[in-house]
């Protein structure tokens, strides 16, 4: 018998968090790797105070569905164990009603490989409105692009969390149109505890000052052989001088003798130029306020 519950944000990441190493497919056709979840419930720019309207479909105890959000939001991803293609319909029943809105809308996040959901989304009228494919780095050719003179990585062991939260801030524009850093740095503070944070094996680079300059996160997931890289970010006066090219090239090194078969980019162009190929397609489906429910 499936039953249908609420998550419970303080009991149940630990089995989510399994259910999703069971079902990984590189491409995501069976839904997201258990690090995309986790890395967003430790950062502020995701909203947490709706979680608890996360779905779970049991079957005998064990996890076969899940329908969550991630940021905004009113973004919608499904999760499915093969063979539950049962349950699809009552997902999307359950989005549609239950799941955060924003102004009365929500979208729902659907990959390529997600076929019987794509074709459900469509049957109740939603069109893909947006999307992009998401590159992956497969461990089988070498990644070696050489740190140019005048910096260092930083030693795993000497991490300093304050400047790394400075570098990302800045790494991310946010200078623009927030100001200066405030000197807040509880977001990585949180990454550092998570339970299956590898803050460690991130590449971290340095000038010659000791200021760090470009970030390469690393979540590594052995069940998987996946290296789940998030975030990367250059500062602004170091950008376009090979620097993060070197610091994915560092994590390669770091995460291939740990068994890592493959990891993950982003759709930048960026990608491509170094080696990356596309391997995750995703999609953005709408429908107008006049449909449906």
């Amino acid at each position: 018998m499936i039953t249908r519950r609420n998550y419970r944000p303080l009991c149940d990441f630990a089995a989510v968090r399994q259910f999703m190493v069971e079902i990984y497919e590189r491409d995501w056709r069976n839904g997201v790797p258990a690090p995309f979840l986790e890395y967003a419930l430790c950062c502020s720019w995701m909203d947490t105070s709706l979680t608890h309207r996360f779905s779970l479909w049991e079957e005998d105890g064990r996890i076969v569905a899940l329908v969550f959000y991630e940021n905004p939001a009113s973004d919608v991803y499904f999760s499915l164990r093969p063979g539950y293609e049962r349950l699809i319909g009552e997902m999307m029943d359950y989005a549609e009603s239950d799941m955060p809105k924003t102004d009365g809308a929500q979208r729902f996040v659907l990959f390529g490989g997600q076929k019987a959901l794509v074709e459900a989304a469509e049957c109740r009228g939603y069109t893909r409105t947006g999307g992009y494919n998401e590159l992956v780095y497969d461990f089988s050719k070498p990644l070696e692009y050489p740190l140019p003179q005048g910096f260092s990585f930083v030693p795993p062991d000497k991490l300093d969390y304050a400047k790394i939260s400075e570098c990302c801030y800045r790494g991310f524009n946010n200078e623009q149109t927030d100001g200066p850093w405030d000197g807040d740095y509880e977001d990585v503070v949180r990454i550092s505890l998570a339970p299956d944070s590898t803050l460690p094996l991130c590449a971290v680079v340095q000038n010659e000052r000791g200021e760090y300059v470009c970030v390469a996160g690393m979540w590594w997931t052995p069940e998987n052989r996946l290296a789940y890289m998030e975030p990367l970010c250059t500062v602004p006066e170091y950008r376009r001088r090979g620097l993060a090219a070197a610091a994915l090239s560092e994590l390669y090194r770091r995460m291939k003798p740990l068994g890592a078969t493959h990891m993950t980019g982003g759709d930048d162009p960026f990608y491509a130029k170094i080696g990356f190929e596309p391997c995750i397609e995703w999609g953005y489906y709408e429908r107008s306020k006049t449909d449906g429910k």
